[in-house]
């Protein structure tokens, strides 16, 4: 065991050869890398897959043993300064390893295929490598600024993967604001590590909390001066983990490859924050101002992630919010001091968004079969409908993931959403309630990205279909003068915050389209350059290549089963399961009077709640969008409804302001765009006056003066000498008649 943990410093160094190998051989050798790109894919996965079979290894020696290990060595000594590089093996470091390799072949096994046909595959490989190695990195690290020189590198790949297809002048605004964003927090991380270093002398973690805790415990340090390092520090994880307000980068970033978000965006790098507090969570509980503030902007974060999920078209963008929002509740978890409650939810979470964004991606994948490249109309569910005939495979598994996020036991993120839970009634009432209806605000959102993508009739005229591949593929249903009254008078309060009011598309229209039986046969232009052959392309959605589904299946059977990691079998306490067991070294040194004995009355009774909240959202969202296209009698028992109210005003205010609040991302953009990007480009703009007109206008007045007046003198000059001494005269005589005057 000591052998391998002695050489664990390997670990973030295994992918790195995948990067570096292509990048010298399309230097060196640019036409055969090319002509063997398809041959990286393996290389990759293997790498990756050593890297899972340590992490499993070490995590194993940690449930047996209980064992931290921590290595460093001085690189830099200077005087009194010493700067030391390590890693640190520990039951977080463990926890993250796994995540970071198991969904990370899955990803890389996925997009193998899915990025088959694109140009910069390579790039894409030589960046997700390198953005493993990146985060593995980041998580073994042993100090903060070991910890800040990974954390660097991750936000460059983000921005890299985000800007991926950076011709799209949409991808390459989207990876500039993640960047901008992102060091708006990462400022604030390197200011906190500094002042932490003032006042403690080192960056290693063990040695920075003890130290601060003598000081503190002694009343020897400006206690003020230490929480505001320590919000410092938290403000990298806000924007690292997309939390309330540095979250606008995240619904952005989808603009970059689908295996992308479901990797960076939704298992590894937004986790980054989450495991910067967890890891931070013993200084942090020392300052009870830091915990509360944690847990506020946690639960504000899980409440407007939900709420800004309702009214989203783009299946991905709806998926970020969710992805917020679930970020939220691991942070209001930490601020609560539930350790393990909130790694609990960082794993099951992690798996069942990377099957959900997957799947999105398959879907994706087979509406582009139709439309060519066309990502507004590919990923607009508005225009979706009735794929599960065409995607069967996908559809389970993207219900398997909907109903785990929706808390649906025995599902994954059921067991530790309702541990959440059940710690925030403890904590704070007013949080608990919140927490519960953000609940049921998941619920509803996520069945209806469910239902607007698989039910119904899908919403493509393929009569027209010729093989060419354009937006024109796409057949909308307007609303014309024979659409119902009742439908019209209805179309916001049943959309549900769906449609922007200028888009007046109908997604429950009752019409259906024909097949065009030569569209089968239609030949893809794209060719791959490994086996230069061609790839059919049909006219309706098909189920993706087989490659892709394996990574589905898998993160369907971890979505099903890992959620038994975190229950308690029994009611003796530490020894009850396996998350437990791993986690035992930090719950007892962060809570060492902790009781982890299990009450399976009170835990069914609490359960009973929860599932109830999400059995309520989900049936609203299925009473509104099943089948929205066909069903007259609720649009007519909601019309009814709402003239039975008191005040049928009063109720479509409700809907338009809430609907309004969703689609304009809670106005916090435009509120950004506003105050910051207009207040600083009116700035600027102002500033550029003052030094082109005053500080440039002082000196260049002088020389203007100077030019003017020796023009002026020299027409004085007439060449004759009796002149010069009459003007020579006169100037003494105005010289001795002032002089006279006021002396």
């Amino acid at each position: 065991m000591e052998y391998t943990y002695q050489y664990s410093w390997i670990i973030p160094f295994i992918p790195l050869p995948v990067p570096v190998l292509i990048g010298v051989g399309l230097l060196l050798f640019p036409t055969a890398t090319k002509n063997l790109r398809r041959m990286w894919a393996f290389p990759s996965i293997l790498l990756l897959s050593i890297v899972m079979i340590l992490s499993v290894y070490l995590s194993i020696q940690q449930i047996n043993k209980s064992f931290i290990y921590q290595y460093v060595w001085s690189w830099t000594i200077n005087n009194d300064f010493s700067l030391e590089f390590g890693y640190l093996i520990d039951p977080l470091t463990s926890i993250m390893l796994i995540l970071i390799t198991t969904v990370g072949i899955l990803v890389l096994f996925y997009s193998d295929n899915y990025m088959s046909h694109d140009q910069g595959y390579l790039r894409f490989f030589a960046y997700l490598s390198f953005f493993n190695t990146s985060m593995l990195g980041l998580v073994t690290s042993s100090n903060l600024i070991q910890i800040y020189i990974f954390w660097e590198l991750v936000g460059m790949c983000s921005y890299l993967l985000i800007g991926f297809w950076f011709t799209r002048p949409i991808a390459a605004t989207a990876c500039q604001k993640a960047f901008v964003t992102n060091r708006v927090g990462d400022f604030g991380l390197l200011l906190g590590i500094l002042g932490l270093y003032w006042i403690t002398g080192s960056f290693e973690f063990r040695d920075l909390f003890e130290i601060l805790n003598n000081l503190i415990y002694n009343n020897e340090v400006n206690f003020l001066f230490v929480t505001l390092c320590s919000f410092l520090l938290f403000a990298g994880a806000v924007a690292k983990s997309a939390q309330f307000p540095l979250h606008v980068w995240l619904p952005d970033a989808m603009e970059g490859p689908t295996p992308i978000s479901a990797l960076i965006h939704a298992a590894t790098m937004v986790a980054a924050g989450i495991f910067l507090v967890a890891r931070l969570l013993p200084l942090f509980i020392i300052i009870p101002y830091i915990m509360n503030f944690i847990s506020l902007i946690g639960i504000i974060t899980a409440l407007l992630g939900a709420t800004l999920a309702l009214a989203q078209k783009d299946i991905k963008r709806s998926l970020a919010y969710s992805t917020m929002s679930q970020l939220g509740y691991m942070m209001l978890a930490l601020g609560m001091g539930s350790y393990r409650a909130a790694l609990f939810h960082l794993i099951t979470h992690a798996y069942s968004k990377a099957l959900l964004f997957l799947g999105s991606g398959s879907i994706i994948h087979s509406m582009e079969s139709i439309v060519g490249y066309s990502p507004d109309k590919s990923q607009n569910m508005v225009l979706m409908g009735g794929l599960k005939k065409n995607v069967p495979i996908t559809k389970t598994g993207f219900l398997v993931g909907t109903l785990s996020l929706c808390g649906i036991p025995p599902l994954a993120c059921f067991w530790s959403k309702d541990e959440i839970l059940n710690d925030s009634w403890l904590y704070s009432p007013i949080f608990a309630i919140i927490a519960c209806s953000t609940a049921g605000l998941t619920a509803f959102y996520m069945f209806r990205v469910y239902l607007l993508t698989f039910e119904g009739h899908l919403n493509v005229n393929f009569q027209n279909y010729s093989g060419q591949k354009s937006s024109s593929s796409y057949s909308i249903s307007l609303w014309g003068k024979e659409v119902p009254t009742t439908i019209k008078k209805n179309f916001r309060l049943l959309t549900l915050l769906t449609m922007n009011n200028n888009e007046r598309i109908s997604f429950f229209w009752n019409k259906k389209y024909q097949i065009d039986g030569n569209g089968k046969n239609i030949i893809s232009p794209f060719i791959t350059l490994t086996h230069f052959r061609t790839r059919n392309t049909f006219s309706y959605p098909h189920e993706s290549e087989n490659t892709m589904l394996f990574s589905l299946f898998v993160l369907v059977l971890f979505t099903f089963f890992v959620g038994a990691i975190g229950i308690p079998f029994n009611q003796e306490g530490s020894d009850s399961d396996i998350l437990t067991k791993l986690l035992n070294p930090s719950i007892n040194f962060l809570h060492p009077n902790s009781n982890n004995s299990t009450d399976w009355y009170e835990f069914f009774t609490n359960a009973s709640f929860s599932v109830s909240i999400a059995l309520g959202g989900i049936f609203i969202a299925t009473f509104l969008y099943k089948p929205i296209y066909s069903s007259l009698q609720n649009l007519n028992l909601l019309n009814s409804f709402a003239k039975r109210g008191p005040n049928r005003i009063l109720w479509d205010k409700i809907i338009n302001v809430i609907y309004d609040w969703s689609y304009n991302r809670g106005y916090i953009d435009a509120f950004y765009t506003v105050s910051l990007t207009r207040g600083i480009r009116g700035l600027a703009e102002l500033t550029h006056f003052f030094d082109r007109q005053v500080i440039d206008g002082i000196p260049n007045g002088f020389g203007l003066t100077s030019f003017f007046l020796g023009e002026s003198i020299k027409y004085v000059g007439g060449g004759r000498i009796s002149s010069y001494l009459l003007l020579y005269s006169v100037f003494i005589l105005i010289f001795l008649l002032i002089y006279s005057f006021f002396f």
